[in-house]
Order: C-alpha cells, then sequence, then structure tokens
C-alpha cells in the first residue's frame, strides 16, 4: 500500500509533491499539448489485463476522461499484440498479472517465461507483453504505462522491458488519468512510493556492473543542471520554469544529456544522477 497522501508524479526520493489542485492542472496542461501536438484529437489508450470486471471499470473512467478514447480492451499478451497493431494506440494500459506471451525463451528477461511467472512466483505477464508491444508494433510505438503491486522487482522488470511508468494499483482515479496524459505526452512517470524504493536500492545494494558509472565531464554546465532537476522529479515544463528557459530548451538539453550518456530513458538517467553523486537519496538538492 501506498503511503497515505502518497501521489504520482514523475519524481524520485526528495522531490517535492503536487498537492491535489497542481494534480488536477498537470493533467489539464498535459492534456492540452498532447491535443495541440495531435491536431485536437484525442489520446487513444489501449487497456491490457487479465480480469474483465478490472478491465470494464478502466474502461468507463478513461472514456469518461476529457482527451481520451479507449480504442479496445486485452485480456491476454497476444490479443494485446494484436489489438496493438491494429488501433494503433497512443498509451498502452498493462496489468503486471495479465498472462504472458506463449512463447518460450528470447525474451531475455531472466525469469519470465510462459504465463509471466516471475521469480519466486510473482505474477509479471505483463514484462513480456510490453516487450512485444514494443517489438512489434510499427513507429511511433505506443507508450506503455504499467499497473503493478509494491514489489521492486516488478518495477526493475518493467522499466528493463521498456515501460514508460509504472504506477501502483491502488493509485486513485484522478491520478491514473492525469498519468495518461503525462505518459502520452513523452514525459516518464513513476509513483513516488515506488521511485523511492527503486533509486535506494540501486544506490544502497547497487546492481552489478562491468563499468564504472558515467562520467559527467562531458556535460554541459546547463546540461547537468537539467539532469539535477530530472534526479529531483521536475517535468520539463517545470524545469523550464525553474531555469527560465523554453520546454523545448530543456527537451534538447535531457536529449543530448542522454546521448552523451549512452541512456535510453528518464529513469535511467535518474539512476546515473544518483550513482555519480550528483544528488544523494533523502538530501534536498540546491
Amino acid at each position: 500500500m501506498s503511503a497515505p497522501g502518497d501521489r504520482w508524479a514523475p519524481v524520485v526520493a526528495g522531490a517535492p509533491r503536487p498537492d491535489g489542485a497542481a494534480l488536477v492542472a498537470a493533467a489539464r496542461d498535459a492534456a492540452v499539448a498532447t491535443s495541440a501536438v495531435d491536431g485536437g484529437r484525442a489520446t487513444k489508450v489501449l487497456i491490457v489485463g487479465g480480469h474483465a470486471l478490472a478491465r470494464a471499470g478502466l474502461a468507463a473512467l478513461i472514456q469518461a476522461a476529457t482527451g481520451l478514447e479507449v480504442v479496445g480492451q486485452a485480456a491476454t499478451g497476444e490479443q494485446a499484440v494484436a489489438l496493438a497493431a491494429a488501433r494503433r494506440p497512443d498509451v498502452v494500459l498493462i496489468d503486471m498479472d495479465v498472462a504472458g506471451m506463449n512463447v518460450v525463451g528470447g525474451d531475455g528477461l531472466g525469469g519470465v517465461g510462459v504465463g509471466g511467472m516471475g521469480v519466486g512466483g510473482v505474477g509479471m505477464g505483463g514484462v513480456a507483453v510490453t516487450e512485444a508491444v514494443l517489438a512489434r508494433c510499427a513507429s511511433p510505438r505506443p507508450r506503455v504505462l504499467v499497473l503493478c503491486g509494491t514489489g521492486l522487482e516488478c518495477v526493475d522488470a518493467a522499466l528493463r522491458a521498456g515501460a514508460r511508468g509504472v504506477l501502483l494499483r491502488d493509485t486513485a482515479p484522478e491520478r491514473l488519468v492525469a498519468a495518461i496524459h503525462v505518459v502520452a505526452g513523452g514525459e516518464g512517470l513513476f509513483a513516488p512510493s515506488v521511485s523511492h524504493r527503486l533509486v535506494s536500492a540501486y544506490v544502497r545494494h547497487g546492481r552489478p556492473r562491468q563499468d564504472p558509472p558515467p562520467s559527467l565531464s562531458g556535460l554541459t554546465g546547463r546540461e547537468i543542471e537539467v539532469l539535477r532537476l530530472v534526479a529531483r522529479g521536475l517535468s520539463n515544463t517545470d524545469i523550464a520554469g525553474e531555469l527560465v528557459v523554453a520546454e523545448a530548451t530543456v527537451k534538447t538539453h535531457l536529449n543530448r544529456t542522454m546521448t552523451k550518456l549512452n541512456l535510453t530513458s528518464r529513469a535511467q538517467a535518474v539512476v546515473v544522477a544518483y550513482e555519480t553523486g550528483l544528488v544523494a537519496p533523502g538530501r534536498a538538492v540546491s
């Protein structure tokens, strides 16, 4: 269970958390921005989950939300891949407990196999489904938002499979709607309680590395500033306000940073910021 008052955000430990009004405003701004980019059309969402009642509830919630359209529901991995290819959703919302792909081997996920059961019996079919959807959909590929329990292995596996965001199943309805808009707009997004455990695990325990953490010496001063603010959990819009620059400028700095450090996701950028000591868990960042 997430802590009382826990809110979703593109955030890690120590980041400022939005209040209810800020949350609604963020969802509205993200919906407007996404709509403007897509010529005013609604963001198309595909729902993937193994429980019919849960899918129906999510579909009703999302369909009633401004700027969102449900284009399909899938109960299995095979259905998800077929619908994603046919309907071309912008966002695929996947419950990690969905039945996985009926394919043995070749997934490279270290324990996720037929039926989607992970190490220790944890249902993680959504990992294989995420990977399959992203691998088999033509460009532009959909963004995947995952719903899971509180286990760190679920979060780690989802990120490695290519998910752009991870939320807990007890996320409030309005936060889920806002999260879909944010992910559709290209941002990464994680529940704060999830982010705290993820970063802490990397920093305190770490994963075996064959190479040292990337050096930041090749970054410009402004690129380091942007990386530090990303690690604090600020969105591109928030960073633009903090640095008094255009949001497009922030995106340019972040893209250059990720290219220089050979990173593929915002989550990896956050981990690098912690591993290199640019920011530290539990410490306010100036």
